[in-house]
């Protein structure tokens, strides 16, 4: 008998944040088609959290798949060092024009950590290049994720993630995320540390996997004038936050101090491919100009500016900037908002707390034991979801939506009645299917 595709795949592969122990089998898709993805029975599933929030116009968008189609006739990759390209160029040339603060250079890499890791070490060396010792300390808000490789593991929470490796990372001064309460005591703190402190990492206004923390842009912007007159560097992780996720093209134009240096992933590509993207100032750049070879940025990945990523960015940009796909992020807000008001929020029992949203991102947490990420009750409620044809993948008790800007009306009323459900569905209770 022929295996499955799930079957072939516990054999050779294993999956990333998958305990495999009691896992069971993948689900396999072999279709993606807009806002679905579809499993080889047949059965389609609403993607409610973009894939892991990286896809913007749908799946197998076919405008971007062409112009991907097209650059692999001409040119698929090229190295990057002593050679350009045209999508190269014209990604860097688009991205200047629209991101907050207009920053002069752009740095390619491959994902979200990497574009991270490039600019901590721009910021380390900036300092190294200029003169100043022992300005080698990076500054991080507490419950941050920045990434998965061992700098941007060391800026993250301690915690889950990084437990096993928590001897090997280097020291970061971790502050709350400011409030009117807690500013005074933050700065203080920066104070006693400022001639150390190279740079400030920071998720502007959201922390998604810390459990998708919102706070306010109005104290933000009061702590990061304070952190500019201490000079230190100021790097806007936007991996997540970028192009439409909070509402705005990029989450710091709802903050009126620009950064420094501006990281991109996730949602760059639309969801294509792999490409990492690190934004910086000119006085940046400009302290990496000189005769002495010491001061070169010695990184590079063997795919930097790959041609095809870098087509896919320009497509995808090109459909976000479109007045319609404006329109539809507005419109998934609001209807995040109609659905708060007039439904989650009137149902009886204090099952949704913390109700929360930002742009097209509706977060609240499920009030059913502790506030974690290993909170059973997630895997629970993705199994459930799953048997009506929606895919979910909450942090522990931490329900959120996150969908593609294409999804339908009628797809989002599917997830929200799949959420008034949860109560019952926990309670072994049983309710139509809503899958169609």
């Amino acid at each position: 008998m022929k295996e499955s595709l799930s079957e072939r795949d516990a054999k050779v592969i294993w999956h990333p944040y998958t305990q495999h122990q009691n896992f069971g089998l993948t689900i396999p898709i072999v279709k993606g088609e807009g806002a679905l993805l579809f499993d080889e029975a047949g059965n389609s599933y609403i993607d409610a959290i973009s894939s892991w929030w990286v896809n913007l116009h749908g799946h197998a968008n076919p405008y971007i798949a062409d112009k991907i189609y097209k650059q692999a006739l001409t040119l698929e990759q090229v190295i990057f060092t002593n050679f350009t390209h045209e999508p190269a160029v014209s990604l860097a040339e688009r991205l200047i024009q629209i991101l907050p603060g207009k920053p002069a250079k752009i740095f390619f890499s491959d994902n979200g950590s990497t574009a991270v890791e490039v600019a901590l070490k721009m910021a380390i060396q900036f300092w190294l290049n200029k003169g100043v010792k022992g300005r080698n300390k990076i500054l991080a808000f507490e419950h941050a994720y920045h990434g998965d490789t061992f700098g941007a593991m060391s800026i993250s929470s301690r915690g889950l993630f990084t437990n096993a490796f928590r001897e090997l990372l280097f020291d970061v001064i971790f502050i709350e995320t400011p409030d009117a309460e807690n500013l005074d005591r933050i700065k203080s703190v920066i104070e006693s540390h400022k001639e150390q402190i190279a740079a400030f990492i920071y998720e502007p206004l959201l922390q998604a996997a810390g459990g998708m923390r919102m706070y306010e842009a109005k104290q933000m912007d009061n702590l990061l004038i304070s952190i500019r007159l201490q000079k230190i560097l100021c790097i806007a992780d936007e991996v997540l936050t970028g192009f439409g996720r909070t509402g705005t093209l990029f989450a710091s134009e709802s903050i009126s101090t620009p950064a420094d240096m501006i990281c991109l992933s996730k949602g760059l590509t639309g969801g294509f491919m792999p490409l990492g993207v690190t934004a910086c100032s000119q006085s940046i750049f400009d302290a990496f100009l000189s005769d002495d070879r010491a001061k070169t940025f010695f990184h590079g990945h063997s795919y930097t500016a790959n041609p095809l990523a870098c087509t896919a960015g320009l497509a995808s940009l090109d459909l976000l900037l479109e007045k319609s796909c404006l329109n539809r992020i507005k419109e998934i807000q609001h209807q995040h908002e109609q659905f708060v008001e007039k439904e989650l929020s009137k149902v009886s029992g204090d099952y949704f707390i913390n109700i929360r949203i930002l742009g097209t991102v509706l977060a609240f947490e499920l009030n059913s034991g502790k506030n974690d990420y290993a909170n059973q009750v997630g895997i629970e409620i993705m199994k459930l979801a799953l048997l009506q044809g929606i895919y979910l993948r909450p942090l522990g008790n931490t329900i959120y939506l996150m969908p593609p800007y294409c999804i339908s009306t009628e797809q989002l009323k599917r997830i929200y009645r799949f959420i008034l459900e949860i109560p019952f569905r926990l309670k072994g209770g049983k309710y139509e299917s809503v899958r169609v």
